[in-house]
């Protein structure tokens, strides 16, 4: 039986096997949903190729959509449930799917995300001022040329035109990085870092870093580390992974429809503009909120003694 071969194995090989499973399975549903564009479409590969310099074109943008879904599924949500297997007798309750949070609990994540809004938009605006030093040019202007190249693919996605292009985006941009993102960050590796080094709050914070880094957006590092920290003690307090994924989920599926609704003059509110500028009275009562919130949140999930032990969910699990 493969059930449980590694889980006496130390944090550090975990590590190790969830990055090269995940790596292999990110290419090779990449390679397989490439070969079934190319059979859809009736193309071939170098066509393909041709295409995708210009995402604006719309069967180019229907090719990355089918590109994109299969490939979050082979990088994100297929895996974590392999190295469960791997790592665990009790599969569910190691990726911390096991327990149902509270409703009140759900409540209160939902509205943190909303209200943190502001202020994880602040923190971005704060990131685009951000500059490396004069001898780290290259690398800048790298990470500038990245992450001109993300903002235009972005924003080809997020051009709703029907209602049915929101129905799409709200799957592929907000359900599919909820429940896959959080399966791979919170629900493996924050578990493994955890086990190695057996603080809660360092386990967090490191996951963060890599949940940020992951996106390869460097100039929305800075937010996406806070979202990372957030959804990180959201599991350690509840021991749930459902409640930091509906989180992920209101977060970005807030943004989608924001955007839909910005774009068809149904409201005066661009959601990339919420916090920026000078609106430090929005960004301020949006960090009170947010902190208040939290520790109401906090006091019903946990005590501090309880925060650094969670059994059967983020340490005792082997």
């Amino acid at each position: 039986m493969i059930k449980a071969i590694w889980a006496g194995n130390t944090p550090y090989s975990k590590f190790l096997i969830t990055v090269g499973i995940i790596l292999l399975s990110a290419i090779f549903f990449t390679l397989l949903s490439t070969l079934i564009a190319t059979w859809f479409y009736g193309v071939s590969m170098t066509q393909l190729q041709e295409m995708m310099s210009d995402p604006s074109q719309p069967i180019t943008l229907s090719i990355l959509k089918l590109v994109q879904t299969f490939s979050a599924i082979g990088t994100f949500i297929i895996p974590p449930f392999i190295l469960a297997l791997f790592f665990s007798e009790r599969p569910f309750e190691y990726l911390s799917l096991a327990r149902t949070p509270q409703k009140v609990s759900l409540l209160l994540a939902t509205f943190i995300m909303i209200v943190s809004t502001p202020l994880v938009n602040f923190l971005g605006e704060i990131n685009t001022h951000m500059h490396l030093p004069e001898f780290l040019k290259g690398i800048e202007d790298w990470m500038q040329d990245s992450e001109n190249k993300a903002a235009e693919l972005t924003k080809v996605f997020l051009d709703m035109k029907t209602p049915g292009d929101l129905v799409f985006n709200l799957f592929m941009i907000a359900l599919l990085p909820a429940i896959g993102e959080e399966l791979v960050f919170r629900g493996v590796v924050q578990k493994i870092f955890h086990q190695w080094s057996r603080n809660a709050h360092l386990a967090v914070w490191t996951t963060a870093i890599l949940f940020s880094a992951m996106h390869m957006q460097f100039y929305g590092f800075l937010p996406r580390m806070l979202l990372g920290a957030m959804l990180g003690y959201m599991l350690v307090w509840s021991g749930s992974l459902w409640l930091p994924m509906l989180a992920h989920f209101i977060n970005n599926a807030a943004a989608v429809v924001f955007t839909y609704l910005f774009q068809h003059g149904l409201t005066s509110i661009n959601p990339d503009d919420v916090g920026t500028g000078s609106d430090f009275v929005g960004v301020g009562a949006s960090l009170a909120l947010t902190v208040l919130l939290f520790v109401i949140l906090y006091r019903r999930e946990r005590t501090i003694s309880q925060l650094v032990d969670i059994p059967n969910t983020i340490v005792s699990e082997k």
